[in-house]
């Protein structure tokens, strides 16, 4: 069974191709743009990793991510941050909120399926 992957992007361009990416190597992803739906969406989704985007309308990824960390069934879950936010502190942030690994964008993809082979591993 394919693992599953919840991809948070707000940004259209890069959601498609991190899913088109994820689903060319295997995975089954579940697209959504807007961060009020994300933990509605991982309830219902049960992933196997989050692909968080942190600069989201209305909500901050860093505050998603620690509401699913706080989440029964959830909290297990990996959450990969990428971000623009590449600045000082910024990484530590993201990681003290829950995140288990952070991606600078722009994101090569190398890097972007090595860190999430590194979470879900086959």
């Amino acid at each position: 069974m394919a693992k599953r992957i919840l991809v948070v992007e707000d940004n259209d361009l890069n959601r498609k191709l991190f899913c088109d990416v994820l689903r060319a190597n295997g995975f089954e992803v579940e697209p959504v743009a807007d961060g009020e739906f994300v933990l509605d969406a991982a309830r219902a989704f049960a992933p196997d990793l989050v692909l968080m985007d942190i600069q989201l309308p209305n909500v901050s990824g860093v505050d998603l991510i620690a509401a699913l960390k706080r989440e029964r069934g959830l909290a297990e879950v990996p959450v990969l941050a990428v971000t623009a936010y590449a600045g000082k502190g910024d990484e530590e942030r993201i990681r003290d909120a829950g995140a288990a690994d952070y991606l600078a964008k722009p994101v090569s993809i190398g890097p972007f399926m090595a860190a999430v082979r590194r979470l879900v591993p086959a």
